[in-house]
């Protein structure tokens, strides 16, 4: 069992598991890829409440900040790659995060942290936070109406473990976020030096759900493919499933090998 304490994706998970009483396969795929952030639950509407205070006084915020902020205040709290509202709340969180990040009590956990922008952040530092990833998006892509899939991607293009990531280079958009603000499906993204688009890295690298009977059934996913080798077709053969969370049938009996073998080798023949 793991050490760590209560978290927003556990909050998630015990409101997404606690919906069903028996689970099927798909169900459970479904259940897993559940777009709310629980994380957000109480962050936007600390936000909604800043900008409410300080744009009294500073009323020259309606302008930069009154639509996005109001894009928020009716967002489901779901993830998506069409999603603006995604984009907005994740960044202003990470960016509140770091400007507070020295008051943070040490070794508080998850839901603490959070706890500590929405409670002990003022009203000033939130809209100053929200300012500044308006000003960076304007500034990285001409506008700040980006949708989460547009920053928020998938690369693989060495198979080293310390990948390297190019804006240039193809990669696919990705709906999931990070566990850290409740994402069942976790996908921990940000920049690296020379990226504007934030590329994954950590999170769920393979994801499998199995029903026992009287056959075994299984799906699984990989994050891009089974090989390491980028001249294999198995590199990223996998990506497009893994970025859309879908799943692929996992062949667990002999025969089923065999009918689906793409090669076979027999002791003593060349490969």
């Amino acid at each position: 069992m793991a050490p760590d304490a209560q978290n927003a994706r556990g909050i998630n998970a015990e409101r997404v598991l606690n919906r069903e009483d028996a689970f099927t396969l798909d169900k459970l795929i479904a259940a897993a890829y559940d777009p709310y952030l629980t994380g957000f639950e109480n962050l936007i509407p600390a936000l909604i409440t800043a900008y409410e205070s300080v744009s009294a006084t500073r009323p020259e915020l309606k302008n930069k900040l009154g639509e996005p902020v109001a894009m928020l205040k009716s967002w489901d709290k779901g993830y998506g790659v069409n999603s603006v509202e995604t984009t907005h709340a994740i960044y202003w969180g990470q960016q509140l995060q770091q400007q507070v990040f020295s008051r943070i009590p040490a070794r508080s956990d998850q839901l603490s942290v959070i706890d500590f922008m929405v409670t002990q952040s003022t009203a000033e530092e939130k809209i100053s936070a929200f300012e500044k990833i308006v000003d960076e998006l304007q500034q990285d892509y001409g506008t700040w109406k980006i949708a989460w899939g547009e920053v928020n991607r998938f690369q693989r293009l060495t198979g080293k473990i310390n990948e390297t990531y190019d804006d240039s280079k193809p990669s696919l958009a990705v709906p999931f976020a990070s566990s850290f603000w409740g994402s069942l499906a976790a996908f921990g993204s940000r920049k690296y030096p020379g990226t504007k688009k934030m590329y994954g890295s950590v999170g769920n690298s393979f994801v499998a759900v199995v029903e026992f009977g009287k056959e075994v059934k299984a799906k699984s996913v990989l994050a891009g493919g089974n090989s390491n080798n980028p001249m294999s077709p198995h590199f990223t053969d996998q990506a497009e499933l893994y970025s859309q969370g879908k799943f692929k049938d996992v062949w667990f009996y002999k025969k089923d090998v065999i009918k689906h073998a793409e090669r076979t080798y027999h002791p003593g023949e060349k490969k």
